[in-house]
């Protein structure tokens, strides 16, 4: 972890402005629809139609491929706002945020003018397609397979827990392409989800997060031509590896944004709600509670946005990343419990919103690398010459 402090790239003000368009955006448009997508488990397309109007897509792509061009820490900033709203409408930023990354910086130049447009612009819907059945934090389990057949690729093999699945027209899908080589032999392909032999699993029920769509994609023989291969032949593990980090400071400025969110609830709740003559507020127990949500809070958005500092500045930032997103999720699942009790009995109700704000939370622990995973990281970044 790097002792020397990051400063930002653009001025306070560019910042602010940032901020407050996606905090507007999700005040007005995203927060009062969260309760009923939740309860529908509905996917917003029509949000997300207004959000690519906005330029909420693409933050960090450079401007001449039809991204922001704007850094890392906005970014960060535009996760939270949008999270403090509804975390599955931050996390679908945060999808595309990556896989146009990986375009921008691995893609030719024939697919960065095929794909990044329409997915920008919310014309073509994306899934990026890693996890298996026995590879999800060992992604060097994957089992699916292309195979060469002539200058075609024939790709088989099945992943589960794909975000978008069900919707989906484009996969970017991690294969192996040389079955002897470990994750030394793995390749990124640009997969048309339309195409014959793909098909698609039943949408799973999820405990949280439930407007993001997560299901199984199946592949059976799907030709390929040797255009859709991402990258370089048997480089897939290291691309993807490549935009990890960037993942992860987006997953911890979620998880922040959930955790404001239900500080915010329970504030107000403790302000209004007597008991005993008296409102929960004037309760120094809960003061104190409030209190460490707020501390804890706080420390998790500074760590995410030294850590979009540091990968801003071209530093290594693994550690900062991992520990910002383990410290971020942790925290959001800690005091989303704290802010259902603050509201007691009526926390642990349907419709409140601390409820359903401690149900998207705890995934953030899970996805883009366990917290234990995390720890290993950050273990192994400390312990290395």
């Amino acid at each position: 972890m790097s002792l020397v402090l990051p400063t930002p790239s653009l001025s306070p003000d560019v910042y602010a402005q940032i901020r407050e368009t996606a905090r507007k955006f999700a005040e007005g448009r995203v927060r009062p629809q969260a309760a009923s997508l939740d309860e529908a488990e509905s996917y917003p397309a029509e949000l997300y139609a207004e959000m690519a109007e906005l330029g909420l897509f693409g933050i960090t792509v450079p401007a001449e491929l039809g991204g922001a061009g704007l850094d890392t820490l906005s970014y960060a900033l535009v996760i939270e706002e949008l999270s403090r709203g509804y975390a599955s409408v931050a996390d679908q930023c945060g999808l595309i945020e990556l896989i146009c990354t990986l375009l921008s910086v691995h893609g030719t130049a024939e697919q960065q003018a095929a794909h990044l447009p329409d997915v920008l612009g919310y014309r073509r819907k994306i899934a990026y397609c890693i996890t298996e059945a026995e590879a999800g934090s060992d992604v060097s389990g994957v089992k699916t397979t292309a195979r060469r057949d002539g200058s075609d690729w024939l790709l088989s093999g099945s992943k589960i827990w794909i975000h978008n699945a069900s919707v989906a027209d484009t996969g970017f899908v991690l294969a192996r392409t040389d079955p002897q080589a470990g994750h030394r032999g793995m390749s990124i392909f640009i997969v048309d989800l339309h195409a014959s032999g793909v098909s698609r699993g039943k949408k799973e029920h999820k405990m949280g997060q439930r407007a993001s769509p997560v299901g199984a994609l199946h592949f059976d023989e799907v030709r390929l031509p040797a255009t859709a291969l991402l990258g370089k032949e048997n480089r897939g593990f290291h691309i993807m590896m490549s935009v990890l980090d960037k993942g992860r400071i987006g997953i911890g400025a979620l998880a922040t944004g959930i955790a404001q969110a239900g500080l915010e609830a329970a504030v107000s709740y403790a302000r209004t709600r007597k008991q005993f003559g008296r409102a929960l507020a004037e309760n120094q127990g809960l003061q104190w509670l409030m209190a460490d949500m707020q501390k804890d809070i706080s420390a998790a958005r500074s760590l995410v946005q030294r850590a979009a500092m540091i990968m801003d500045a071209g530093g290594n930032a693994t550690m900062d990343c991992s520990i910002a997103k383990c410290f971020a999720s942790d925290c959001a699942v800690n005091h989303t419990a704290n802010a259902v009790q603050i509201f007691g009995g009526s926390g642990y109700i349907r419709g409140f919103e601390v409820e359903r704000l401690y149900r998207d939370a705890k995934i953030t622990q899970i996805y883009e690398g366990t917290n234990q995973i995390q720890r290993t990281i950050i273990a192994r970044e400390l312990l290395k010459d």
